[in-house]
């Protein structure tokens, strides 16, 4: 059932967008390094430092035109390229405190560091040179104190500050645009207070109080949550949270390799948060989740895609939604799981009131993953895993949608000795052709080999 209907996706894909076998400049290259050193100081004191370097080269096909659709300013650019790199940077010191381990002090200082480079000298679109130049620095003190055997206290507090710049070059002007340039300051306390009043209910109480530089003032978010164990196999859950999100500077500063322009005036989302689920245990053999949610944001930050494509506030989201997730043993070392999220965003008020009663675009797709595996305690793992997204709009006018597919991947992993392991991945075995944004071609049938070492 499900390859008929991706194979009558796939053919509207094609009508659509003219799609062809084969598109130029769409080759990727990888590197990617990582090291990690820990040193145990004394039996009371840790620390550790890691350190990763990415980079990324790779050719930008850009997007297919679309006669009539809001994608249809998307054009092919065969000589675009764009290039990242990233170094991101941790030194973590853990200390136990006193005489015995109830008491653990965590501090940790990082830094990242991006390099964006995208580089389109295509004369006919008016070539263009996009570079970012973004560091932030942080640092965070938590403390996990264990009060009593039924008593855990967690506060602390972190900062962090990110700086950067975007630039615009024209090749047809020969002028360079500033984009974006300025940094942001954030700031939060914490604490999670947490009881077991009785060995099958406990309660956590939880407060975050939020500062930061592109807001005046500051946020102030609590929470509160329960956990209830009816019998030996059935626990009950709910969970309330107030919170608070601050646009990230990608949102202010745009994105020009794929047409985002910035908005600099994004105001932060505020939100209230409930969930109540139901964990249940399958004998020995498994584990079902049950969770339902509902969620309420105001002025969310959401993707609007056009021409340009940017990022606005939307005045109010009400979201309702059902999880269920699965995973079962089926026999020594083969195992099954599945999940499932019905997702129902509905823009309740807006600016806008044409809007108002409409899906959220983009955001509407319910999804199922289902798959299956082999694993042995040698370390040896072999899965393939369905996985389904449904339609979806792309407007919050809800005048245009992409059509839902299915696609196929297969993973393993095979241990070549104690320390060195081969990883293999092979996506969308089936080939199926679908877009992700409107004349945007997802990826095809694609593998990936790598070698991993621990020592």
């Amino acid at each position: 059932m499900h390859l008929t209907i991706c194979e009558v996706q796939t053919e509207t894909l094609r009508e659509r967008i003219n799609l062809k076998d084969r598109r130029e400049n769409a080759d990727v290259l990888y590197n990617n390094a990582n090291l990690r050193l820990e040193g145990q100081l004394d039996d009371r004191n840790t620390l550790t430092f890691s350190a990763l370097y990415l980079t990324k080269d790779f050719g930008v096909a850009g997007g297919v035109p679309i006669p009539d659709t809001i994608g249809a300013f998307n054009t092919l650019t065969p000589k675009a390229r764009q290039y990242t790199d990233e170094v991101l940077l941790d030194l973590t010191w853990q200390s136990k405190l006193g005489n015995s381990n109830d008491s653990l002090l965590t501090t940790r200082v990082y830094s990242d560091f991006l390099n964006y480079n995208y580089n389109n000298p295509d004369p006919n679109n008016f070539g263009t040179k996009d570079e970012v130049n973004r560091r932030a620095v942080g640092l965070q003190v938590q403390h996990n104190w264990q009060l009593a055997k039924n008593q855990r206290l967690t506060y602390g507090a972190d900062y962090r500050n990110t700086r950067s710049r975007n630039t615009t070059f024209s090749y047809g002007t020969n002028i360079s645009d500033v984009n974006y340039d300025g940094d942001i300051n954030q700031g939060a306390l914490f604490a999670l207070y947490e009881v077991n009043f009785t060995p099958s209910f406990s309660v956590n109480l939880g407060l975050r109080q939020d500062f930061n530089s592109l807001v005046n003032g500051s946020f102030t978010s609590p929470s509160v949550g329960a956990r209830f164990i009816v019998g030996k196999t059935t626990t009950i859950r709910a969970n309330y949270a107030r919170s608070f999100r601050a646009p990230l500077i990608s949102n202010l500063e745009g994105l020009a390799a794929f047409n985002v322009v910035g908005n600099p005036d994004l105001n932060p989302e505020r939100g209230d948060s409930f969930d109540i689920g139901i964990d249940q245990q399958l004998g020995k053999i498994g584990l079902l989740r049950l969770t339902f949610f509902h969620n309420t944001i105001s002025e969310l930050i959401n993707f609007k895609f056009g021409s340009p494509s940017t990022y606005e506030n939307i005045g109010k989201v009400r979201t309702l939604g059902l999880e269920a997730d699965l995973n079962v043993r089926l026999a020594r070392n083969f195992f099954a799981f599945a999940n499932y999220t019905l997702n129902e965003p509905r823009i309740v008020s807006d600016r806008n009131s044409d809007i108002e009663g409409n899906s959220l675009s983009f955001r509407d797709a319910d999804s199922l993953n289902f798959g299956l595996a082999y694993e042995t305690p040698k370390g040896i793992y072999a899965g393939i895993i369905l996985r389904y997204l449904s339609s979806y709009f792309v407007n919050n006018t809800n005048t245009e949608s992409l059509p839902g597919y299915t696609t196929l991947d297969l993973k393993f992993r095979i241990p070549l000795g104690r320390t060195v392991m081969l990883n293999g991945n092979l996506d969308n075995l089936l080939d199926r052709q679908y877009e992700l944004y409107p004349g945007y071609p997802a990826v095809g049938r694609s593998f990936r080999l790598g070698i991993s070492s621990t020592f």
